[in-house]
Order: C-alpha cells, then sequence, then structure tokens
C-alpha cells in the first residue's frame, strides 16, 4: 500500500518547518507533485564555480531524469572536461533530494550528478564530494558541516553605483543593528519562510558588519546536504531579490573598506551516536578529542592550497586581507592559525568542533568540503599536531611577533593560492581531475584580471607622467 500523502499537502503558516516526504519510488514522488500542483522539475547541478545550472522538465519525464538523466552539452559548461566533440553530459537525479521551490509555484527542484557514457562522471563536483564522503564512510564516519553565508542586499542608486538596500543603513558599525534588520524584513522573511517551506531549517537571522550585509544561519547536516542547501539557498536568495528590485551578491568583496562575505564551515565528525570531535576532558580547555586535533592538524598543513578553493576569486583576496576595515575588523583570516573563541584565526574553536573561517560566498561547497576532508584525514594519517591555540587578537601582532609565534600568512592573491594548491599532491589527487580543470580555468581568470585596466589605475596614472 502506498503511504499517504494527503496529510503532507496541507499548506503550512508562513515560517513553519516543513520536511519534504521521502519517497520509495519515482511514481510517488509524481504523485506528490501533482497534488501540490506541481507541473515542472529543474534538474540543477553546479558547474566548476558552484554555480546552478538546470533544465526544466516536465513532471511527466520525472523517470528519466532518475534513472538516465537530463542532457547538456559538456562543452557549454564550465569546467566538466568535454570538448565539443565529446559526450554528452547527463544530470541523473537524486530523488531523496527532490523538493519544492516555494518562490516559484508549480516548480520543484532535483539535485542531480554528472553522468558520461552511464557512468558516474570525476569532473563534476558532487561526484567528487561524494569520493571523499565514501573515506569517510569506510570508517564509519560521517562529516558534518554547519554553513553561514553572508550576503549583501543591495539596490541600484540613480547613478548605477551600489547602495545598501535600506537608503538608512549608514552606521560606521551596523552589526545587529536593529533598523535595517527591520526595514529589510520583507526580502529576509520571505526567504527565511521559503527555505523552511522546502525543509531547510532556518534558526536565525542577522544584520552583519557591513552596509547591507546579512546572515541567515540554517541547521547543520551531513556534509553533502549542506552542499545542497547552500546552492539552493543561493537560488532562492537572489531570485527572491529580483523579485523585489534588489541584488542579493555573495560576492566576497564588493566595498574596499568594509567587511567582506565570508561562508564560515563549522565542522565535526560523527559515527552515528555521538560527535566523534568532542571531548571534555581536553586538557586545553577546548573539548576536542585527539582526532579532532589531528584533523585541525591537516587543516593547517593544507590551508595555502584550501585557500584555492575556499577563496577562488580574485575578489577573495580583497577580503583575506592583512588590516583593518572601517569597521575595526575584516573578520576574515589572514594567518594560518587557530584559537579558542578567536575570529581573527583562520580556525575558531566554539568547544567540541572547528569553524573554517577561511571560506566565501564564492566557493563551490562541494569542491571546498572535500578538500577540508582530503586535509583532515591527511592530518588523521600522519597524526599531525596543530600545535597550542593563539587566543589573541592576531589582527594587532607585528610581523615579527607573528613569525616568533611560527604563525604563516595566508595567500595574500589568487596565483599565490593557485601555485600552493598546484604544489599540494594530497588534495590535488583526492579532488582528481577536477584539480587540474580548477587549476586551468582560475589561471586564466588571473590572467584576464591582470590585463584588465581598472578605474583606480586610471585615476593614478592619465595625467601622472
Amino acid at each position: 500500500m502506498k503511504p499517504d500523502l494527503t496529510s503532507q499537502l496541507v499548506q503550512s503558516p508562513p515560517g513553519d518547518l516543513v520536511a519534504p516526504p521521502r519517497f520509495t519510488s519515482v511514481e510517488q514522488a509524481q504523485e506528490y507533485l501533482r497534488a501540490r500542483g506541481v507541473s515542472y522539475v529543474l534538474a540543477q547541478f553546479v558547474d566548476i564555480h558552484g554555480v546552478a545550472k538546470a533544465k526544466s522538465v516536465p513532471v511527466s519525464h520525472l523517470p528519466s531524469v532518475v534513472s538516465s538523466g537530463a542532457g547538456f552539452a559538456g562543452f557549454a559548461i564550465w569546467g566538466v572536461g568535454i570538448e565539443p566533440h565529446g559526450p554528452d553530459f547527463m544530470a541523473v537525479g537524486d530523488l531523496s533530494t527532490l523538493s519544492v521551490v516555494p518562490w516559484q509555484p508549480g516548480l520543484a527542484r532535483i539535485v542531480c550528478e554528472g553522468h558520461v557514457d552511464g557512468k558516474a562522471w570525476d569532473y563534476d563536483s558532487r561526484v567528487t564530494l561524494r569520493k571523499q564522503v565514501a573515506r569517510l564512510a569506510e570508517r564509519g564516519w560521517t562529516l558534518f558541516t554547519g554553513l553561514e553565508p553572508e550576503f549583501s542586499l543591495l539596490r541600484r542608486g540613480e547613478d548605477g553605483s551600489l547602495l545598501p538596500a535600506d537608503p538608512s543603513d549608514t552606521l560606521d558599525k551596523p552589526c545587529y543593528d536593529y533598523k535595517s534588520l527591520s526595514r529589510t524584513r520583507e526580502f529576509l522573511e520571505r526567504l527565511s519562510n521559503d527555505m523552511r517551506a522546502s525543509g531547510i531549517d532556518v534558526y536565525q537571522i542577522d544584520h552583519e558588519d557591513a552596509n547591507g550585509q546579512f546572515e541567515l544561519n540554517f541547521t547543520y547536516a551531513d556534509c553533502l546536504t549542506s552542499a545542497d542547501h547552500f546552492v539552493f539557498f543561493k537560488m532562492a536568495a537572489s531570485e527572491i531579490a529580483n523579485e523585489l528590485g534588489y541584488i542579493c551578491s555573495f560576492m566576497p568583496k564588493p566595498f574596499a573598506n568594509r567587511p567582506g562575505n565570508g561562508m564560515h564551515m563549522h565542522v565535526s565528525i560523527g559515527d552515528g551516536q555521538r560527535n566523534l570531535f568532542e571531548d571534555k576532558s581536553d586538557p586545553r580547555g577546548l573539548n576536542l578529542s585527539q582526532l579532532a586535533y589531528h584533523f585541525l592538524g591537516g587543516l593547517l598543513a593544507h590551508a595555502p592550497a584550501l585557500t584555492a578553493l575556499c577563496a577562488p576569486s580574485v575578489n577573495s583576496y580583497k577580503r583575506l586581507v592583512v588590516g583593518r576595515s572601517l569597521t575595526g575588523a575584516t573578520w576574515a583570516p589572514a594567518y594560518v592559525s587557530y584559537g579558542d573563541n578567536n575570529r581573527s584565526s583562520m580556525i575558531r574553536v566554539p568547544k567540541g568542533r572547528l569553524e573554517l573561517r577561511l571560506p566565501d560566498g564564492s566557493a563551490n561547497p562541494y569542491l571546498a568540503t572535500a578538500a577540508v576532508i582530503a586535509a583532515g584525514l591527511d592530518g588523521i594519517e600522519r597524526r599531525l599536531d596543530p600545535g597550542d591555540p593563539h587566543n589573541v587578537n592576531l589582527y594587532e601582532w607585528s610581523p615579527q611577533q607573528l613569525a616568533d609565534a611560527g604563525i604563516g600568512l595566508l595567500p595574500q592573491s589568487l596565483i599565490l593560492a593557485l601555485d600552493s594548491l598546484e604544489a599540494d599532491s594530497v588534495i590535488c589527487d583526492a579532488l582528481g581531475p577536477v584539480a587540474k580543470e580548477f587549476l586551468k580555468l582560475k589561471r586564466m581568470e588571473w590572467v584576464e584580471y591582470q590585463r584588465h585596466v581598472s578605474e583606480w589605475e586610471i585615476k593614478q596614472y592619465l595625467e601622472f607622467y
């Protein structure tokens, strides 16, 4: 007998968390969608940059998406390693990810993975993460992540300039400001309600430390599900903002003198019964187990290479800077370090788990997480010791103090980070062919940036010489 789905079709009040049903067959999924008035399903995946790509498929053709996939011309997609004369890229749907798209009634979304010639395609970033997840599963472990996406809610001024969506959002130190939080309520609550209506549990919303900057926190999950949620979150935020006449940007550093947009990653490993990173007898007082310290040691050892994947744009390195912003802090790491509740460190330890503060909104969550697993497992296998924590404001330390403490500097440009990634065989081997494709495309991006003549250069040099 088929499960009764009618109880799940009741419209919940705005803001209520609606857990999507678990389907035992694609036919059951079709029945559920039709009962909710859904006519089309987005067969969605991401390119190498983590940008959502999709085809809209009638619900009647959902079985073919799940069995053989929706077809795409591979050469038209960034970084999937297919030439114009190559085979089609088939996006095969994962039925467990099917959910409605609340901000577009009549539409649903299913997360897909790339297949070529009937086999999972190694250039697909979700496939890449799944392989690293399998390495953990061999040990009976699951990596859990909680992602914290910061974003800028903006509007265009009459002259085309970018401004905060709320014209009164002008405080020098605007973090947690009530007025701007209230005056952008329509967007924030619509975004939160739509996430909760699709089964993603948003539990708090705040104004961050830059004008027009906000953060919605959703509940942690296994790392593959967290990456899926992050992509869906960005899809929702951009479309709801567009409908309201705003721009929602996850660009790492839209304003030079304000803090940038991070995507902090909280990390822990579980075995199905307990958090293996937690040990309340930790003599350092951080409630971390020896396993967690070895994982942490791996993150620190591979920090330069991780930077390329966690901060993969030219603009990312305007965020990861040494120095201050107008509000007094950049809130972004510049040094290879960890500390207790230390937000000037690359890794903060909020008791029993790790918070990697390196990623930003331009990161592909699948590739960044895959690299984190590879680095952490290397630390575990080599039993790396991260040393003692640094519980001081590293923003205030001199270069000599940092050197004396053995604290290294993170790459300060994309090209330096790419060089570090290419030299790191542990991370490159874990990512497989994606690493080579990523390096090629990002080096091209760097060359284009180097050739660009900026407004600053025009002002500085046009009539100077």
